[in-house]
């Protein structure tokens, strides 16, 4: 099945949908005044994947994949959560829905056949200079990026009591930002920055865990933590044989 166009319209109007609806919540008033910054950022995330697909960004399509993975993830917490919680019950069609369309969106952009618009294109690897396999080294990763940032921002943007805890989120998502706006740019620093961010998000959900919260909450800063570290992943070894090569 090939219909490029088509799929990648699909896909992007996922991430329109979303994107407007987290906005529309903002604008009505339906969410609270301390949610509004982690909101205002979900929104950017889905707006972000919205615009990238549709401008043709080259790193685009494996961005737009890590988030919709980010959306099958939440739709099978919450599922998970509902069976334990008879009061969340009727929130489990609307469960759903969150899952499959976002599953919906990353199956239409997978594969080889969807990646000629975006990372199939010449140009971008004639200018930083990456071979096929570092293609799929930084492909990998920005897709694990994509799942994980979402997270990280949640986690980050939430309300919270502990001032140390809150000034420490927002570090390790300024790290995660600037270090995936680096990634898609070849730049090495964006590859430390990710993995400083990784360690810090674990740190912070280790010392929940420490502190007794058995909430879903620790779900955020452990999962983005460990899938931030993942997406680094790809580049230890280059790094590694870099710094040992003979001089």
């Amino acid at each position: 099945m090939k219909l490029i166009g088509e799929r990648r319209a699909l896909a992007a109007a996922v991430f329109a949908f979303y994107f407007l609806v987290y906005t529309l919540l903002l604008l009505a008033g339906f969410v609270a005044p301390d949610a509004g910054p982690m909101i205002t950022g979900i929104a950017g995330v889905y707006g972000l994947a919205f615009f990238s697909l549709v401008a043709g960004y080259f790193w685009a399509r494996w961005y737009s994949i890590g988030v919709g993975l980010y959306g099958v993830i939440t739709g099978i917490v919450g599922l998970w959560q509902a069976s334990k919680d008879p009061n969340l019950e009727d929130m489990i069609p609307i469960l759903i829905f969150i899952g499959g369309t976002h599953l919906a969106a990353t199956l239409m952009l997978w594969g080889n056949t969807m990646a000629g618009p975006y990372d199939g294109q010449t140009a971008w690897r004639e200018k930083l200079h990456m071979d096929d396999n570092a293609v799929q080294r930084l492909g990998r990763s920005v897709i694990r990026a994509g799942v994980s940032l979402p997270l990280v921002l949640i986690y980050a943007l939430a309300p919270k009591p502990e001032t140390a805890s809150l000034v420490m989120s927002i570090i390790g998502l300024l790290l995660a930002g600037l270090g995936v706006r680096a990634l898609v740019k070849a730049k090495t620093w964006g590859v430390l920055a990710m993995g400083a961010s990784g360690a810090l998000m674990l740190t912070l959900a280790a010392a929940e865990m420490f502190w007794g919260s058995h909430s879903v909450r620790v779900l955020y800063p452990a999962l983005g933590g460990g899938l931030m570290l993942a997406a680094t992943a790809p580049f230890f070894a280059p790094m590694a044989r870099w710094l040992w090569a003979p001089r």
